[in-house]
């Protein structure tokens, strides 16, 4: 397997996962300052112009959801996800909202031309992008973390996703001394082996 990825982006979510399944693999770095997610080569891969992209036996794919799905099925016993029905659930409810919700007020702060043509309006989402990640946190405090990990004490892909949101916070504004369970929760991921093989890796 490929896995396309740019540093510090949504992609090495996949990387952890990746990691933490035990799946070899080659990690090939997009640079998102020379533009090469916008190069005609790199259209040939993601047509979307982002990362990640996972290339396997029979094809290309891409969105985070996706590939992290994928992995589990590859390396069901990495138990990355429950076999339960229930928690599975569980664990996709939270991925869904940091997709859907999360990295999208993330954005706000620098591709607002992805929804504004005035630049006014870029700068005033920006603007928000402390308040609206604050209240993300505060979600996932009440809603999202069951324990040190999504679903307790067990990891699931729904941590490999959360972490690399969360290390967004501080760029975005927000001061994690007042979101202490989230703090935990980093800190018990960078304890991983995969994290620590991420940040070895210069991958955030």
């Amino acid at each position: 397997m490929q896995l396309y990825y740019a540093p510090g982006t949504i992609s090495v979510a996949v990387a952890i996962a990746l990691q933490e399944a035990g799946l070899e693999h080659e990690a090939i770095k997009i640079d998102f300052s020379k533009n090469e997610q916008s190069s005609s080569g790199y259209a040939q891969i993601n047509p979307k112009g982002r990362v990640p992209a996972l290339v396997v036996d029979g094809g290309i794919l891409t969105e985070t959801g996706a590939l992290l799905e994928y992995i589990a099925d590859l390396a069901p016993q990495s138990g990355l996800r429950p076999s339960d029905p229930l928690m599975a659930s569980r664990m996709r409810e939270v991925m869904f909202y940091l997709a859907s919700t999360m990295h999208v007020a993330h954005a706000h702060k620098m591709r607002g031309h992805r929804w504004a043509d005035n630049p006014a309006s870029h700068k005033d989402m920006a603007a928000k992008v402390p308040q609206t990640m604050s209240d993300c946190c505060a979600y996932i405090t009440s809603n999202g973390l069951r324990g040190p990990f999504v679903l307790g004490d067990e990891l699931s892909l729904a941590d490999c996703y959360l972490y690399l949101v969360c290390t967004w916070l501080n760029g975005d504004g927000v001061a994690l001394d007042d979101f202490p369970k989230i703090k935990s929760f980093m800190a018990a991921m960078e304890q991983r082996d995969s994290v620590r093989a991420i940040y070895a890796a210069g991958m955030l």
